[in-house]
């Protein structure tokens, strides 16, 4: 077996790790069955991971890395505002759509550590990290188009961290992809909103 750099080993378990939860579900998914999926020993398995908790955790960040990397991407200066905000929301829908177990495998993750004694910080960590990738993203936009919001930065998060996660349930049970399409335009709407009303011409929606 070829020598890997202990990072590069934890994201290759990892990415096994999400496939097979996402294949057979996060309480049959074992430890043996990841490092099989990697291809590598149980010995190499728990070198890289201490717990079964440091796994889930590495999963829930790696699975948000995913969606927030295009969503980076997305957000550049475009002629408006308002178009800056749609690309972000649409990079992330798109890996929604593309997806979509990846993104189910997210809700089972957070049912399974809030139901597993002692696992609920896992839970608290996932929500926790969609609002702090949302200020950040939130930020990113301030400083392309220095501009001030309404609200605090972090109110903002939450909110949209609460909007994608409930549209993105809403779409994984109905499957309408229109419906959410309209959604993600009203809340692009009330984001573009919450620009102060001095904010030069070129940066308003």
């Amino acid at each position: 077996m070829a020598r890997m750099p202990s990072a590069e080993r934890r994201r290759q378990l990892t990415e096994a790790a999400i496939r097979a939860m996402t294949r057979d579900g996060v309480a049959r998914t074992t430890t043996r069955s990841i490092a099989a999926e990697a291809g590598v020993s149980l010995s190499v398995f728990h070198y890289c991971f201490d717990s079964k908790q440091a796994l889930l955790e590495s999963v829930i960040t790696t699975i948000a890395d995913h969606s927030v990397s295009l969503a980076k991407e997305a957000i550049r200066p475009r002629a408006t505002l308002r178009e800056t905000v749609r690309a972000g929301f649409q990079a992330y829908w798109d890996h929604v759509v593309a997806h979509p177990e990846e993104h189910m495998l997210t809700y089972e993750l957070t049912q399974y550590a809030l139901r597993q004694p002692g696992f609920e910080h896992l839970a608290r960590r996932q929500y926790e990290l969609y609002s702090t990738t949302y200020a950040e993203l939130i930020e990113q936009l301030r400083r392309g188009g220095n501009f001030e919001l309404r609200v605090p930065v972090p109110v903002l998060a939450r909110y949209l961290a609460a909007m994608t996660d409930g549209l993105t349930l809403n779409f994984l049970v109905l499957g309408d992809g229109t419906a959410a399409a309209a959604v993600l335009d009203v809340v692009t709407d009330h984001v573009a909103g919450l620009i102060l009303d001095d904010t030069p011409a070129a940066l308003a929606p």
